[in-house]
């Protein structure tokens, strides 16, 4: 049973253990809520048998009744207490577990999986669908289970009971179960689009809210907003049209089950007047039956939103299931040049977008990969970081196999600068210490200067200490990309990857960064990308990579009457 609910339900050993106390508990819960009709239908019954003089009965017995009622009452207390424990607080805790293991999972993917993946989709995965999880397990789950078992424990019971009148009540169950069940394909397909309508909204606005300056610019507003109601508009019918068919369905078999009551009140009266059933039976039966029927309308209901649930269960274990990049916690190389060996990598099965390359990054070199857009240069150098994992050949740091060590681990050697720049809504300081969370304040204002950093920041209203906004909104690219490279000077690791990082800088800023950049890079293995001729004319290697393959690979004086002269040439005609 245990691991039957850890594989349906995506649960931990512990949680499926703590899934089943909640049904247990929840069940017991439901079966004493029993215990004060049960006691009042004897309490009436005792009653008309004092009204017909009957000498078994007596008045001092009807005390009994009343003092098991009281009893029931701190029984119903206790039970519900370590319910609720059971059903909320451990399935809560499940949950924040599920979170955590979640973060671990993508903690552990490659990073560049999250290039491929938009926002608007991971954040409503971690919080949208681990809220709805978390809600259905407290407060729709536990309760399905126990209402089954709690009504199928009655039906035997009454079936013990008086077998004709149970039939007559129950009749009616297996036939609304199979209307409702008939259109579990409709309502699993209905989910999955609703789900997938909901993401796509999602992300049309997230796409709207990150290009709100393009919109703008190019007065594309009203036509990113009629697209955003477009979709609105097709969310609104289809959940219309699938609420009218769905709900047409459940609700008839909510009339089926309703016919029960006539069937009851059909049967128990021949029976009373065939003799088969005494007045007390038949009252008993008619109020049960009144009474019965919400909570199986109620385990239906609940049924209806664990079919949405697989969806979000499912999407959960996808997840969870993506392959994590892993390897050993301890690597301390002796040197730091990175060698590519015959290293083949595709981004899609069957397209390949690096063949053969090989070349060796050395420590204390600069070593520059150029070529045409498009050709691998950037992919050649997170390959270097194990953003991913390749095909096939090795690409190893100090002589060790990088895919055999945990990228976090691998990554405390590596300071990064993309062409695109991240920054955190806090300040200008924390920004910067980024790069090694116990740099002192002193330590961060050195790296600034030394990233040129120092005059701009003197200029902001708090200094170090202004806010710059979501990303750096604040500040303008340059700027920004200038902390960026503060960060790097100030975790100070040995190996550097530097991708398109002056692009955003005018010449003058571009050459006193050259100027931090040659003290940063002592000793060090440097990556470095950039289509500017002058930011790699001091490099110590080329390697000039065309359409996945290394073309040219040297001294840049060396490099003649090839695909680098001729970029060097193109670039000075066009100064």
């Amino acid at each position: 049973m245990s691991k039957l609910l850890q594989n349906k339900f995506a649960l931990s050993q512990e949680g499926a253990r703590n899934l089943i106390k909640a049904i247990i508990l929840s069940s017991i819960l439901n079966i004493s809520f029993m215990l004060p009709v049960m006691f009042g239908f004897q309490f009436i019954d005792q009653s008309l048998k004092l009204m017909s003089g009957d000498s078994m009965a007596s008045l001092s017995s009807l005390g009994y009744y009343g003092g098991f009622s009281v009893l029931s009452l701190v029984i119903m207390f206790v039970i519900a207490y370590f319910q609720y424990d059971s059903t909320y607080t451990r399935i809560y805790e499940e949950s924040a577990k599920s979170r955590i293991n979640l973060a671990e999972t993508l903690r552990k993917l490659p990073l560049a999986f999250f290039g491929k993946k938009d926002i608007a989709d991971l954040s409503a995965t971690i919080m949208e669908d681990a809220t709805q999880i978390e809600q259905l397990f407290s407060h729709v789950v536990p309760q399905i289970f126990a209402a089954g078992i709690s009504i199928l424990l009655m039906a035997i019971m009454m079936f013990v009971y008086n077998w004709q009148m149970s039939l007559a009540v129950f009749w009616v169950v297996p036939v609304a179960f199979l209307v409702f069940f008939s259109s579990k394909k409709l309502q699993n397909k209905a989910h999955l689009e609703v789900y997938q309508i909901k993401r796509g909204i999602s992300d049309t606005v997230q796409e709207m809210l990150d290009s709100v300056h393009e919109i703008r610019s190019y007065n594309r507003e009203r036509d990113f907003s009629n697209k955003l109601n477009d979709e609105l508009t097709g969310y609104e019918r289809y959940l219309i049209k699938t609420e009218l068919v769905l709900g047409a369905l459940i609700n008839f078999a909510y009339v089926v089950l309703k016919l029960g009551l006539p069937t009851v009140m059909i049967t128990g009266g021949y029976l009373l007047s065939q003799g088969g059933i005494d007045v007390f039976t038949y009252i008993v039966f008619l109020v049960v039956t009144a009474r019965i029927y919400n909570p199986i309308m109620e385990i239906m209901d609940n049924l209806a939103a664990l079919l949405y649930l697989n969806v979000r269960i499912k999407r959960m274990k996808e997840m969870e299931a993506m392959p994590r990049q892993e390897g050993r916690t301890e690597f301390e190389p002796d040197f730091f040049d990175i060698e590519f060996k015959n290293v083949d990598f595709s981004y899609i099965e069957g397209v390949q977008t690096l063949k053969d390359v090989s070349f060796t990054a050395k420590q204390g070199q600069v070593t520059a990969l150029v070529g045409p857009s498009g050709g691998g240069k950037s992919t050649v150098a997170k390959l270097s970081a194990r953003f991913w994992d390749i095909d096939s050949g090795c690409i190893t740091l100090g002589g060790q196999d990088i895919s055999k060590i945990d990228p976090e681990t691998l990554l405390g050697y590596y300071s990064i600068v993309f062409q695109d720049v991240t920054l955190f809504n806090s300040s200008v300081m924390e920004n910067i210490r980024l790069g090694r969370k116990d740099a002192s304040d002193e330590e961060v204002r050195q790296a600034a200067k030394l990233a040129r950093c120092d005059d701009f920041i003197k200029k902001l209203p708090s200094g170090y200490d202004t806010l710059i906004g979501e990303n750096g909104a604040r500040l303008s690219g340059g700027e920004r990309q200038r902390i960026s490279i503060a960060r790097a000077m100030l975790k100070d690791a040995p190996i550097i990857l530097l991708d398109e990082a002056t692009a955003s800088l005018d010449a003058e800023n571009e050459t006193k960064i050259q100027a931090a950049l040659s003290e940063l890079i002592k000793d060090k293995t440097v990556l470095i990308i950039a289509h500017r001729m002058r930011t790699v004319s001091g490099a110590d290697k080329v390697v000039v990579i065309k359409n996945g393959s290394i073309e040219e690979m040297g001294l840049p004086s060396n490099l003649k009457d090839g695909i680098f002269s001729s970029m060097l040439e193109t670039q000075y005609q066009v100064g």
